[in-house]
């Protein structure tokens, strides 16, 4: 770091040997955090489960008023918009609340609709329902209602509709959420960021607040015209290198001591 009465600069090379020597600590800080984001991730948040039901649809003819006109999917890539058009009708009030009333679910509309996401599959005539629960037999129950309801409330819309239910659901084997190992991959690279962020604002208080001269270019660089005549030595270091007076009488003395 080199320090004027106007600048202050960083030493890129001595903030890395910090960080490079308070590692340890750094690691320690990571994985405090990754634990404690692991205990409350297993305590604190309850496990979500998720069942799929996938459908099918096509419609190979559109009304406009009284002219009925038959095309192909291909010719205006109508599969997509059909999807949506489904999508949309699952998410309606009155499909949800035949939802409810079939599974004799504790849930108003709004609840189920929140549970339920429902997403085209690309390139294709066909879409999924996810339906995510506390608990798996209910999440099961809920997109096979779905499945049973759809078609129904489809083709009592939808003039030629068309659609098929390519997979039921099951009951899921494990939990969609919450990750442990990411949540707890997460608390670490957050506790390793922490402990960066606190030893490179120590480092930059310390360095701001230093006001020791701790080299000769050093002072040549703060006042270039005068002229050094002597240097003091550092006797704090070790007696390996061994050409300071203080290094010699301290060898001398513990000879004589011996």
């Amino acid at each position: 770091m080199n320090t004027t009465q106007k600048d202050f600069e960083i030493d890129l090379f001595k903030l890395a040997r910090v960080l490079f020597t308070k590692s340890l600590v750094i690691i320690l800080v990571a994985l405090l955090v990754g634990s404690l984001v692991f205990v409350a991730t297993f305590f604190l948040i309850t496990p979500t489960y998720q069942a799929t039901a996938s459908i099918y649809v096509n419609n190979s003819s559109v009304s406009l008023g009284a002219t009925r006109l038959t095309i192909s999917n291909s010719e205006l890539n109508a599969s997509n918009n059909l999807v949506s058009t489904y999508i949309y009708i699952l998410q309606s009030r009155t499909t949800l609340e035949d939802v409810i009333e079939q599974a004799a679910l504790p849930y108003t509309f709004k609840e189920l609709g929140k549970m339920i996401k429902a997403t085209a599959v690309p390139n294709t005539a066909a879409f999924n329902v996810d339906v995510t629960s506390e608990s798996p037999t209910e999440a099961e129950l809920i997109a096979n209602t779905i499945a049973k309801v759809l078609p129904e409330r489809i083709s009592e819309i939808v003039d030629g509709s068309n659609v098929r239910i390519i997979d039921y659901a099951i009951v899921p084997s494990g939990r969609s959420a919450p990750s442990y190992t990411k949540n707890t991959l997460i608390g670490c690279i957050i506790g390793a960021f922490l402990a960066v962020m606190i030893i490179t604002i120590r480092f930059l208080i310390a360095e701001q607040n230093d006001v020791v001269i701790h080299s000769a270019d050093e002072l040549r660089e703060m006042y270039p015209d005068l002229s050094i005549l002597t240097l003091i030595p550092d006797m704090r270091l070790s007696e390996k290198k061994g050409y300071y007076y203080s290094s010699y009488y301290g060898g001398d003395k513990k000879k004589k001591e011996a």
